[in-house]
């Protein structure tokens, strides 16, 4: 790798960490892999194994269910595939299955593989035709697929690589048509399961109960393996994720590891600008690298602005979701064979597709979890190389309080992973599907947990599903899973067409279309903006057309909050932390429009728009009487102080939760008529909740004195973005006191 003592040199460099190289522990090939798989997966280039990857086979080949978490990169996929090759291709026997009768029919045992992108699906797809036996039948099934692959997975493939959304809304339904696969089937792996969290993991965690159940119908038992990023929890989260009380857990890294150097940038003029000028000056050095950038229009940006900067501009491109399969192809073999230096990405590619080579990452503001740091982190120095990570920060209140205490990415373990399967609202919506499938009855309380039973008699109470002897029906004509959004609780999304062409730009949860595609509003898509002309709810549309405004729209949105039952209850310094059921009452009241280029309000337009009402988690905090007293602010001043907490709170939470600071909310006020007090709530921003405010709550010590610290530390005077200006602010960051809000939370706390 290059060398890049000229970047670490550098002013804007606040701290830097280094972690030396490790040597590889290798081991025997399992003696259950014939001969010539082994010498299959030695051709491949993997001389042999390494003591993880064997760990994780064994406890698979003997049935146990168990869960890997080692390091992007360390060699997950052999691990999984080698008794999946066992059982689908060796017959599990030690002999690999010659005949041509053999090859032609179905395979004794069949393997599914469950990825949370199709990208990755398809890359483990070649790295399973690479490591697999010649004429090893092995299929992808997404919604690229047409009929005849479709076909083909169905009647032939012994291991099919899918994701939730294929088997929610194909596979599952039609079960009869894949009775064959189904009723083989011996391994489930669940990749990347670290991504199931909050509400998507809930509905992913019903989809394999459902999965599982309809196998079992057909006679089979399999074992399940994930993979995922490490966790301090995993054995938990793996059992909650699956069904299971008892997961293994192999977590120990035994593959070779070069040395990683990570720095910290403060940017000293834009983010962007000082992103793109490093993935430039990598470039031009020889150094291969990913910059990741949170958004689709921000890795086009800082893709044009390295070319401008660089030597040889065609050596950079952008890589996001959205391309067409084919563009993606390319791009992903110029990394492959070193045509292409630099590249700046969205998150597309920070789950693991396999791109070997890089020397460098940059992260273009951190990601929100360090989960997602460590995998993106994991991009360079794969297959025992050197590499450089550089964290630039983003300016808001965590970023910059990870800059003051680079301890917390250097040092700290990654967050524990937050999943509640048993969301009431997502198993109702599930058991509905699966009686749909297959006729509930008391004896699925093993797939769908204690309060199956409860949940299955409300939808008959409801007339959603009919009971008859002691069976759940579904008695409609239309699918039940297509009233399930898998990414939320609500309905199905809304659908954003150009009005010119009628083509669908993407789609969004009926939760966000009042603050997103409002009429009126500027919608962004892939770099280019657009005007919302129209937004019909019965149809689930929103018609747009192609704008160059240069401005951008802000929603101001008003909020109510109800407690609705206190769960628990304690005392932090002079104020009550409590965490509970809240009910929460939104309504857009029109948008600002503010200048793309200096942020100032160009005008208000009104708008009438409907209240919405969701009941959630939340914690929240109080001011006591005599706290009141002894400040004696009136209303206003109470109110913004009260504000401005919350905002910093708010966006500090990402470094205690396993959320970003968009999954939540807050509402404070001077007197909430339920506590009488001062109150400041922080909320899940979904139906149900997914456990971040709870998570708050065991952390409270350690967030309110994170935020205190933001608050008095930040050196501007009146507020700034990175610490009490919030971009998801529905009152557009009016009535703040950063000063108010730092003397009242030191007086709370001490």
């Amino acid at each position: 790798m290059p060398g890049h003592a000229w970047l670490l040199s550098r002013d804007e460099v606040c701290a830097v960490h280094t972690r030396e190289a490790r040597e590889a522990s290798a081991c025997d090939w399992p003696s259950w892999l014939s001969e010539a798989s082994r010498r299959r997966i030695v051709e491949a280039g993997v001389p042999e194994p390494w003591a993880h990857q064997v760990e994780f086979a064994e406890h698979l080949f003997r049935g146990r269910h168990s869960i890997i978490c080692t390091p992007t990169g360390s060699g997950k996929t052999l691990g999984y595939l080698m008794p999946i090759i066992a059982a689908g291709v060796d017959g599990e026997v030690g002999t690999t299955v010659d005949s041509a009768r053999a090859r032609l029919t179905r395979a004794r045992h069949t393997a599914l593989y469950i990825a949370p992108t199709k990208a990755l699906a398809h890359d483990q797809a070649r790295a399973a035709a690479e490591l697999g036996p010649r004429g090893w039948r092995v299929g992808t099934l997404d919604g690229d697929s047409d009929e005849a692959d479709r076909r083909f997975a169905r009647d032939h493939a012994g291991f099919i690589l899918t994701n939730p959304d294929m088997l929610h809304y194909s596979v599952l339904p039609n079960h009869q048509r894949w009775s064959s696969f189904l009723g083989s089937l011996r391994y489930i792996v669940v990749d990347e399961a670290h991504r199931y969290q909050g509400v998507f993991g809930a509905h992913v965690s019903q989809v394999i109960r459902r999965l599982r159940r309809i196998a079992a119908q057909y006679g089979a038992s399999p074992t399940v393996a994930l993979s995922s990023a490490t966790a301090p929890n995993a054995a938990q989260f793996a059992g909650a994720l699956i069904g299971e009380d008892e997961v293994c857990v192999v977590d120990v890294d035994t593959s070779p590891a070069g040395r990683r150097t990570v720095a910290l940038w403060k940017p000293s003029s834009s983010l962007r600008m000082d992103t793109a000028g490093l993935l430039a000056r990598l470039s031009d050095s020889g150094c291969q690298s990913i910059a990741f950038v949170p958004s689709r229009q921000g890795a086009e940006l800082v893709s044009i602005t390295a070319q401008e900067q660089a030597h040889e501009p065609l050596r950079i491109a952008s890589y996001r979701g959205g391309y067409l399969a084919a563009d993606r192809r390319e791009l992903e073999a110029g990394l492959h064979s070193g045509e292409l230096r630099g590249l700046a990405s969205t998150n597309a590619l920070e789950l693991g597709v396999d791109i070997a080579g890089m020397d460098a990452v940059l992260v273009s503001g951190y990601p929100g979890k360090l989960a997602s740091f460590w995998q993106q982190a994991g991009r360079a120095g794969r297959r025992g190389q050197d590499a450089l990570v550089v964290l630039l920060a983003s300016e808001n209140p965590l970023d910059a309080y990870l800059l003051e205490h680079p301890e917390l990415i250097f040092d700290s373990p990654v967050e524990r992973a937050v999943l509640h399967p048993d969301n009431p609202r997502v198993l109702g919506l599930h058991l509905a599907a699966a009686a749909q499938e297959l006729p509930l009855s008391t004896q699925d309380e093993r797939w769908f947990g204690p309060t199956m039973p409860s949940t299955a008699a409300a939808l008959a109470d409801q007339s959603v599903l009919r009971n008859r002897g002691g069976r759940y029906f579904w008695t409609r004509p239309d699918r039940a899973v297509d009233f399930i959004n898998l990414r939320s609780i609500g309905e199905r999304p809304l659908d954003i067409i150009e009005r010119d062409t009628g083509r669908v730009l993407g789609g969004v949860d009926m939760a966000a279309v009042d603050r997103t595609v409002h009429p009126g509003a500027v919608y962004l898509h892939q770099g280019e903006a657009f005007l919302v002309d129209s937004l019909d709810r019965d149809e689930h549309q929103a018609f747009v057309v192609g704008s160059r405004p240069r401005y951008y729209t802000q929603p101001q949105t008003s909020f109510d909050i109800q407690i609705v039952r206190e769960v628990d209850r304690r005392e932090l310094g002079f104020t009550e932390v409590c965490r509970g059921e809240v009910r929460l009452d939104s309504q857009v009241l029109g948008y600002l429009r503010r200048d793309e280029v200096t942020h100032e309000v160009w005008d208000s337009t009104p708008l009438e728009l409907p209240r919405h009402r969701m009941t959630t988690q939340a914690v929240w905090w109080t001011v006591p009487p005599h706290l009141s007293r002894r400040l004696g602010w009136p209303e206003l001043q109470m109110g913004a102080a009260a504000h401005a907490m919350e905002h910093t709170a708010i966006g500090l939470l990402p470094a205690f939760a396993p959320c970003d600071r968009w999954d939540i909310g807050g509402v404070s006020t001077a007197l909430h008529p339920d506590t009488g007090l001062p109150t400041i709530f922080v909320h899940d921003g979904m139906e149900g909740g997914a456990g971040f405010a709870y998570r708050g709550y065991e952390e409270i010590e350690e967030w309110l004195r994170a935020t205190l610290e933001r608050l008095t530390r930040c050196a501007c005077s009146e507020g700034c973005p990175a610490c009490v200006v919030s971009p998801k602010c529905g009152n557009a960051n009016q009535v703040l006191n950063k000063a108010d809000a730092a003397e009242l939370l030191s007086l709370l706390l001490f």
